[in-house]
């Protein structure tokens, strides 16, 4: 099954829906409709009782080129600025997906591009992807915030100011990437991760993420409060009882 938007391919197998960044001949280059096209495409999966895992990716030979500089000519201020802020709604719809979110950059991903990856859960890369953000050398800011978060305050500040490349085995060496695959392994990994991510029970995956993501702004006396109430949300549903009837399947029915 998939759906489609003016930037955008929405594909499902099952409970893996795969967003696929389409504009290929702009070197997938985020313009104002694909802003838009992101922001509804993840809107519409609110709620989904089908949907388990959605994958970022990009067609062609690059990830995202970053911000189509090209629309803004001949634009007033005030159109840039209501352009950044629906940006903004994209990479913030990203982040807050109840779903996990896996970024799969197989080429360059420039500035936005860096962007849309890192608003995901975390990004499997392949050895031929890298990552660069060069907003500070196009007289603009951008990744200030989210970028920091991952890599850190005084590696994020090097990466902006100087706007160089990083590789993929640089990127999984600074926690940017989780793992670095060879352009043939790398749909095998992606599939294998999916899958098991989509196996599992959908309502303590996403009480697992939201435990995660809150946790990440408190201390750990109110994590594990968070965690705490998660569990209770979790055993208020019979997912849990069939979690236990898949352990015990799984060794035999032994009790230990």
């Amino acid at each position: 099954m998939s759906e489609a938007y003016e930037t955008l391919r929405v594909d499902r197998q099952g409970g893996i829906v795969t967003l696929t960044l389409h504009r290929p001949e702009q070197r997938n280059a985020l313009n104002l409709a694909m802003c838009d096209d992101l922001l509804a495409s993840l809107t519409s999966l609110r709620g989904d009782a089908e949907a388990r895992i959605v994958l970022v990716r990009g067609a062609g030979p690059v990830f995202c080129a970053g911000a189509d500089l090209r629309e803004r000519d001949g634009k007033t201020e005030a159109w840039v600025r209501e352009r950044r802020r629906r940006a903004f709604a994209a990479y913030d719809a990203i982040a807050s997906c109840e779903l996990p979110t896996v970024a799969v950059v197989h080429g360059a991903a420039i500035g936005s591009g860096g962007e849309i990856a890192v608003c995901c859960d975390f990004i499997l890369a392949s050895t031929a992807a890298s990552f660069r953000w060069p907003e500070v050398g196009w007289g603009t800011v951008g990744a200030t915030q989210r970028l920091q978060r991952i890599v850190g305050r005084n590696l994020a500040k090097e990466l902006l100011f100087t706007g160089r490349r990083v590789s993929a085995d640089e990127a999984v060496r600074i926690g940017l990437a989780n793992r670095a695959e060879t352009p043939d392994s790398l749909d095998a990994a992606v599939a294998e991760i999916a899958e098991a991510i989509a196996k599992a029970p959908p309502l303590a995956m996403r009480l697992s993420k939201r435990c995660i993501d809150l946790g990440a702004e408190t201390d750990l006396r109110r994590g594990v409060e968070i965690e705490l109430m998660a569990i209770d949300r979790a055993l208020a549903d019979r997912e849990w009882r069939e979690g236990v009837k898949a352990f015990d399947a799984a060794i035999g029915g032994k009790k230990t």
